[in-house]
């Protein structure tokens, strides 16, 4: 059997006969500060087109990036940070977006100044993309194979023998297991952290200069952005490229950067070296990001979380049964045969899971994507069918209708991920709130208005907010517009799936402040979901730990964090980044 670095070494002799077609390419094994820069961003301005008339979105956007160096620029939502890499890629809207003033400087040529033409040579050959969302950027109706080898036959001129050739190499860089059988398969045949390999390879079969990343990691587990984030240091010294890394994941930003920036409401407000920002942070903001990161560990030693009064966890569960019990929980993914189709094979997805909360009680559930995490949250609510023992607030919710499942419904609410998605678009923030009570028949007009003003007090928005439209909101604020939803008919019990994965740093530190401060207030239960150790590590006073649809190891947030037992627990634990560029270097 060939060993790993074996396989390594003959990977890389395949790139470097491949890498030998560019003349230009030099390997580099860190960032060179006395050569020019590859790309300079000089005094970029930017302006929005609204019905008000323009609007300054960048100002004064300075930077430059040199040879074999990762630039992060990090940054909450809206402070400018993607729509500069648009500008940097030439796919500005140009409908709503212009250029006000500035460069864009690529060795000597101006990138705003070229024509369509020759911006798409530029696009793909000397500056490459990844963004976000894989599935978004793959076409779903084209094989992997079949995009891969398109961007290399329009970069590079090659056949379609050659560009598959190389396409199969770019898979086997980026550690695709089969590559040959993937190049077949489709982009929904892949998991995520596959499809953004994908992604990786297709940016860097052409040879750019310069690799520009936006988020890749942000939809992805902890063991996954481990592997990518590694796979991208890797092939950074394989082919000289130098990174633009954007992200809010300040963890993220320690463990990859040489320099950073840092921008707010369009501008940048610092910058330097990793060693600095992180160590002698210079602007309050800075060192606002910072200290809303969560940190694994720093709640060690005690079995309650932050705001949350023992004394008064104790008074609640105080003769009390548990808001929720989940005994032998089972569910089994399939379907049914038709006409055209057979059956398909029935998957289990949960697999024999049994737990309690009780009243003022957190229980954080943690895994990857797959585990069967968000299967167990909409399983115990009836979203979906299960087999198994499901009791709320003393009630068996086992083989209940709808119907009957409505005043159940009263006692438990969920917020889903993304809060967008949970709301209606052309309905008010006031009716949506107010929903709930309309449907279990709750109070008067006037009643309910009066209580979606308290609930929008309560969750930190203004009385105004009741009359305006999710769009109208950030991220942050319509996640707590449905916690305010949530809370609408007083529940017992919340289930919260992955409530505050989508959002920026300190907009999740203020989202898990309220829900710690509404359960020291209401005496909540939660069943809190997360594939974020150190956000389940904050909130939970329990904790339990699925893979492939069993809970693999349970206990209290001390028993979990501070001596896990099983290697999996163990692996989650080892792969969480580290907000410290120093404790990364050290190890490197």
């Amino acid at each position: 059997m060939r060993r790993p670095e074996d396989q390594r070494d003959r990977r890389h002799a395949e790139l470097g006969r491949f890498l030998l077609l560019s003349k230009d390419r030099v390997r580099v094994t860190g960032p060179n500060s006395a050569a020019a820069p590859v790309l300079s961003v000089r005094n970029l301005c930017l302006d929005a087109r609204t019905p008000e008339g323009r609007r300054r979105i960048l100002d004064d956007i300075n930077f430059d990036l040199t040879s074999g160096e990762t630039l992060c620029i990090a940054g909450e939502s809206g402070s400018g940070k993607s729509v500069t890499s648009l500008a940097i890629m030439g796919l500005l809207p140009k409908a709503s977006l212009q250029v006000a003033s500035g460069k864009i400087l690529l060795g000597d040529r101006d990138l705003l100044q070229l024509p369509d033409r020759a911006m798409r040579k530029v696009r793909g050959g000397d500056i490459a993309m990844v963004f976000q969302e894989p599935m978004t950027s793959l076409n779903p109706v084209i094989s992997v194979g079949a995009q891969l080898s398109e961007a290399i036959r329009e970069h590079q001129g090659s056949d379609n023998a050659t560009a598959e050739t190389i396409a199969k190499q770019m898979l086997d860089a980026v550690q695709i297991t089969d590559p040959a059988r993937r190049l077949k398969q489709f982009p929904h045949e892949l998991s995520g952290g596959m499809r953004q390999r994908v992604m990786i390879a297709m940016a860097l079969s052409c040879r750019p200069k310069v690799l520009i990343a936006d988020e890749p990691t942000t939809a992805l587990d902890v063991t996954v952005q481990a592997q990518i984030l590694k796979l991208m240091r890797e092939l950074k010294q394989e082919f000289g490229a130098s990174i633009i890394l954007i992200t809010h994941d300040m963890g993220v930003v320690a463990e990859m950067a040489d320099r950073v920036v840092i921008m707010q409401d369009g501008r940048i407000v610092e910058d330097g070296s990793a060693l600095a920002v992180f160590g002698h942070p210079k602007e309050p903001y800075t060192k606002q990001l910072l200290a809303a990161v969560p940190r694994l560990g720093a709640h060690a030693g005690t079995d309650t979380p932050p705001r949350v009064s023992e004394t008064k966890i104790e008074i609640l569960q105080r003769d009390r049964t548990p808001v929720l019990t989940v005994s032998n929980l089972n569910v089994t993914y399939g379907s049914q045969a038709g006409w055209f189709f057979k059956a398909a094979a029935s998957a289990p997805a949960v697999n024999d899971v049994s737990f309690d909360i009780r009243p003022g009680q957190t229980l954080g559930l943690v895994g990857e994507s797959g585990s069967g995490k968000s299967t167990t949250g909409k399983a115990v609510l009836g979203l979906i069918p299960f087999t198994g023992d499901v009791v709320i607030n003393g009630r068996n919710i086992a083989g209940l209708s709808q119907r009957e499942m409505q005043p159940v419904r009263r006692s438990a609410q969920m917020i889903f991920q993304d809060p967008y998605a949970s709301l209606d678009p052309r309905m008010a923030v006031g009716t949506a709130v107010a929903e709930p009570m309309v449907i279990h028949g709750l109070g008067g007009k006037s009643e309910r208005k009066d209580r979606v003003a308290e609930l929008l007090h309560r969750v930190g928005l203004t009385p105004d907010a009741a009359t305006r439209y999710p769009h109208e909101f950030s991220g942050g604020q319509r996640q707590r517009i449905c916690i305010a939803r949530a809370l609408a008919l007083e529940p017992k019990l919340i289930v919260a799936d992955e409530s505050v994965a989508a959002l920026d740093v300190s907009v999740r530190a203020r989202v898990l402040d309220l829900l710690l401060e509404l359960q020291e207030t209401m005496g909540l239960a939660y069943l809190f979901i997360s594939h974020d150790m150190a956000v389940i590590e904050r909130m939970s006073h329990r904790v339990a730990v699925m893979r492939h649809g069993r809970i693999v190891e349970a206990g209290t947030r001390r028993q979990v964090f501070e001596a896990p037992q099983d290697p999996y627990t163990q692996a989650l634990m080892a792969a969480v980044p580290i907000p410290d560029p120093t404790a990364h270097r050290r190890l490197a």
